[in-house]
């Protein structure tokens, strides 16, 4: 049976503010929960989807490198959209950090936990190797 481990904080990023693990490892499986824009120094949320966008990115890839993973690992992303009108904007930048073999993805538009939110998104990805 594939021990389960529930990672509540990583170094470097704020930790969660309600009763969730930023991720969770199954075997050489990792469960990004949703990510929004929160910067990792001051807490701030920046203004603009372009910078949400970017952050909540340098987020993941920081969540999925202390797990032994890469943004080249990722799965599947669920993607949750304020507004449809930074659909395209938001699919501009997402090809920047897939440039192929995209992951499987969804992508819903809903209202988010704070007004100030404009995209918030979970990933899946495989990790090869555990770090130590």
């Amino acid at each position: 049976m594939q021990k389960i481990e529930k990672i509540a904080t990583v170094a470097g990023l704020p930790a969660p503010r309600a009763p969730y693990s930023t991720y969770t490892r199954v075997g050489d499986l990792i469960f990004v929960s949703g990510q929004v824009a929160v910067d990792p120094q001051t807490e701030a949320i920046p203004k603009g989807f372009a910078a949400q966008l970017e952050l909540i990115f340098a987020n993941i890839k920081a969540i999925l490198e202390s797990a032994g993973s890469s943004l080249e690992n990722v799965l599947k992303t669920t993607v949750f959209l304020k507004d449809l009108s930074d659909y395209p904007e938001y699919n501009r930048i997402y090809r920047e950090y897939f440039k192929s073999g995209f992951p499987a993805r969804t992508t819903v538009k809903t209202d988010l936990v704070h007004d100030d939110f404009l995209i918030e998104i979970e990933a899946i990805a495989w990790a090869p190797e555990k770090p130590s």
